[in-house]
């Protein structure tokens, strides 16, 4: 097996902005793994949130190149918790190798990713698709240049509920709001029944990643559901975010890729938990590796491809919400 690493400047439709960060293009890797004549693509992004940089995941991808080119023969399970331990420190890389390594095996097993984990995809959820932080009038336009049947709207400023107001004025679509860590206890127990009135779904982190007891107290008191991002990155965030959250979004970067994140989301449906997985601002590679898991999720964030100005791959497409898989092998990827 041949490891192949790329790395990519993404570049944005619009300048991107959540409550701490706003770019207008996103460094990217891709990692492609070769054997018997086919190819398997996987892709993580750059994070300073979690401090993750192309730079180093390259690296830490090339350090360990030996191992993982001599682990062609095992299942992606098995290939997983081989090279967890090298990479532990280090899970967007992971990641990226994980979701290459899948794509390939399924190739291999002349299957498309869902049908070898026996999924039925009659009942996707729809993707919704975000609305980044801007003036109210450019957030109104980019709603109105993107119709879509769900939007997720990125808030965490002093004027929240006039955002959502006047974005309702303008949509009957579904609203789900994020706060990425950008409010107080207080401030989200009040806003849950404001937003609730206006027509929102769910709130997505509204406090900072570790206030775990004013988790609770939002838990035990909004009026909608909260769902744990910043607050469930790994496995065992999941059984810490029962009693503080409705539901979890599970991130494939943050957790390290399709093997952890089928554990999780399996761990919070038996905990009675809400499923969602959400994307980073990624291209199509990154995003056809979530489509996979629809069949597991109540909610689903995969508009990563769609806000790009060029994508550099082919793969699931995406219109109106609704999500159509590719012809090819495996999660059905190609660059460009």
């Amino acid at each position: 097996m041949k490891m192949i690493l790329r790395t990519f400047d993404l570049q944005l439709k619009h300048t991107f902005t959540i409550s701490r960060e706003s770019h207008n293009q996103q460094p990217s890797l891709i990692v492609e793994l070769k054997a018997d004549g086919h190819s398997g693509f996987g892709e993580a992004t750059s994070n300073p949130y979690y401090n993750i940089s192309v730079e180093n995941m390259v690296s830490d991808l090339e350090a360990i190149r030996e191992i993982i080119e001599s682990l062609d023969h095992l299942t992606p399970e098995l290939f997983w918790t081989t090279v967890q331990p090298h990479l532990k420190h280090n899970m967007f890389a992971l990641c990226a190798l994980d979701l290459a390594f899948h794509d390939l095996y399924a190739t291999r097993k002349g299957k498309k990713l869902y049908e070898l984990w026996n999924y039925d995809i009659s009942k996707n959820p729809l993707t919704d698709y975000t609305i980044g932080l801007d003036t109210i009038e450019k957030m109104v336009e980019k709603m109105q240049e993107m119709p879509w049947p769900i939007y997720k709207i990125k808030l965490g400023t002093k004027n929240d509920l006039d955002i959502i107001k006047e974005l309702r004025s303008h949509s009957d679509a579904v609203f789900r709001v994020d706060a990425n860590c950008g409010w107080e206890v207080e401030e989200t127990i009040k806003n849950s029944h404001d937003l609730k009135a206006l027509g929102v779904e769910f709130i997505e982190q509204p406090l900072k990643a570790d206030h775990w007891e004013g988790h609770m107290k939002v838990y035990q008191n909004s009026v909608l559901p909260i769902v744990a991002d910043e607050s469930c990155q790994i496995e065992s965030d999941v059984e810490k975010c029962y009693g503080h959250f409705h539901g979890v979004n599970v991130k494939l970067t943050k957790c390290g890729g399709l093997t952890p994140a089928r554990r999780m989301l399996n761990k919070a449906k038996d905990l009675g938990m809400k499923t969602m997985v959400g994307c980073m601002t990624e291209s199509t590679v990154g995003i056809s590796a979530i489509a996979h898991l629809l069949p597991l999720l109540d909610y689903v964030d995969m508009d990563g491809a769609l806000l790009l100005a060029n994508d550099i791959a082919k793969g699931v497409s995406i219109s109106n919400g609704k999500t159509t898989y590719s012809n090819e092998l495996g999660t059905g990827v190609s660059l460009i």
